[in-house]
């Protein structure tokens, strides 16, 4: 069961820590509320200092579980937009009603449903439903906007995942240190952190906290990781002397 939440800043407790992503998608044996929570709680025991939840259900269950801040996004696929992560006010207030601390949202400026620009929409957040923002984007440019825009954190998550920049094969610590050079808005290293190495290199670029997910809470992923390094060897078994 879990305690009462921290009650200093929840800045400050997020500062210098891990971030867990507990999700997982429709087709993994381990969707839906009971798994992520469970994930949570292993997090929190594991010394994470805070989680990202997908969609109030989860947000719920999590809330239940753990007294760790909680970064709650809603995926809204619609067609014809290709944001979906958060896109609308809508979306944000049933993720503070099921508990969410911070509000993660894709702020770059592709077409988005609900009408409201990603600076509207940072403004709304904070305004109307009085919740700190954390501002998702895929490039410098859009880190330098949502951070002019007033958003309470600028994270990574998007780098690689849009045309803007290319994919890189582990986080984009280009992009970290550029920002990092250039604003004083927190910033969260999320995307491809695959090992503690990646980690403390997010942390020497700039990083104010770092988010983990697939190395982390992802189980189908890391067993195929297992068995593709299997299939590499000779018959995917060990070769015994005679």
């Amino acid at each position: 069961m879990a305690t009462a939440r921290p009650s200093h800043s929840l800045l400050g407790w997020l500062r210098g820590g891990l971030i867990v992503s507990c999700q997982a998608p429709s087709d993994s044996p381990v969707h839906g509320p009971r798994f992520m929570a469970a994930f949570a709680r292993a997090a929190e025991v594991g010394g994470a200092v805070g989680v990202r939840v997908n969609g109030p259900a989860d947000i719920r269950a999590v809330r239940r579980a753990v007294a760790l801040p909680i970064i709650g996004i809603q995926k809204l696929k619609t067609e014809g937009y290709p944001v979906y992560i958060t896109p609308t006010l809508a979306s944000a207030r049933r993720l503070v009603e099921a508990g969410a601390d911070i509000i993660a949202l894709d702020a770059t400026h592709r077409p988005r449903s609900g009408g409201l620009t990603p600076e509207a929409l940072i403004r709304a957040i904070q305004t109307e439903l009085g919740c700190l923002v954390m501002a998702d984007i895929d490039s410098l440019e859009e880190g330098l906007r949502a951070a002019e825009a007033g958003a309470d954190i600028v994270a990574t998550t998007m780098a690689g995942y849009t045309p803007a920049r290319p994919m890189t094969d582990g986080p984009d610590l280009d992009l970290l240190a550029a920002l990092a050079a250039q604003v004083k808005t927190p910033l969260i290293c999320e995307g491809r952190v695959g090992s503690p190495a990646d980690l403390a290199a997010a942390f020497e670029a700039g990083a104010f906290a770092v988010v983990v997910g697939t190395a982390i809470t992802n189980p189908v992923a890391l067993t195929q990781s297992f068995a593709r390094a299997a299939r590499q060897t000779e018959d995917g078994r060990l070769k015994i002397e005679d």
